[in-house]
């Protein structure tokens, strides 16, 4: 008897941006999208590749940074969602997530609160400030996140990172699973959201969106 292996849903997805990565001169910055690198020497003649992609966007790295579109702000009860998909990072170790809360972001007073993963399956959550990167939660472990090498036959490995902001308190989810609830002086939230990439790394961000709490 011939048995056949059908893929996975994740390895269809990774074929589909795999052909279009093979034309990926034909495709277009995203229309509005702007970035702001750590290293102030850095520009974007040193960022690989930030397209539109549907679903979302593909982005490779280059120096980090963060990517938003300046309409994009929330304030109030909200969830901000984050689907993202890891192509072989190698051994780097590079994080990567989802930022809200931001403000300044092209000028020296720049303010967000950002909420990253790293192969390996851990988190942590940081402020940006002006210069400075305080630590809000050190890099902890956590068994939801999915790492490279969970991927099976897939050729990426797909988190969903999940930011509630309700009234005085401030979850973190990773797929499903809360990793972490903050309070909102802690972790201010109200300005502009948009996701932030380190070092090296070769993803696709195949949605980015944030909807009301309480409706």
């Amino acid at each position: 008897m011939l048995r056949r292996t059908l893929p996975t849903a994740s390895t269809l997805f990774a074929l589909v941006v795999s052909t279009q990565l093979v034309a990926a001169q034909d495709l277009e910055r995203p229309e509005g999208w702007m970035t702001r690198f750590d290293n102030p020497g850095a520009s974007e003649s040193d960022l690989e590749m930030f397209v539109g992609m549907p679903p979302g966007w593909h982005v490779t790295t280059g120096p980090a940074g963060i990517f938003y579109h300046p309409d994009n702000t929330v304030s109030g009860d909200f969830r901000a969602e984050m689907e993202v998909f890891l192509f072989d990072p190698g051994q780097r170790r590079e994080a990567f997530g989802i930022f809200v809360g931001g403000s300044d972001l092209q000028g020296a007073d720049q303010e967000y609160t950002y909420f990253l993963l790293r192969n390996g399956g851990q988190y942590i959550i940081k402020r940006r400030e002006g210069p400075d990167a305080p630590t809000v939660r050190p890099w902890t472990g956590h068994n939801s996140i999915l790492s490279y090498s969970d991927r099976g036959q897939d050729a990426s490995v797909k988190n969903v990172l999940v930011i509630e902001a309700e009234g005085d308190r401030v979850r973190f989810y990773v797929n499903g699973d809360r990793v972490e609830e903050l309070s909102r002086s802690e972790a201010p939230v109200d300005g502009t959201f948009g996701f932030r990439v380190n070092h090296g790394l070769n993803l696709h961000i195949s949605k980015l969106a944030v909807t009301p709490l309480g409706f």
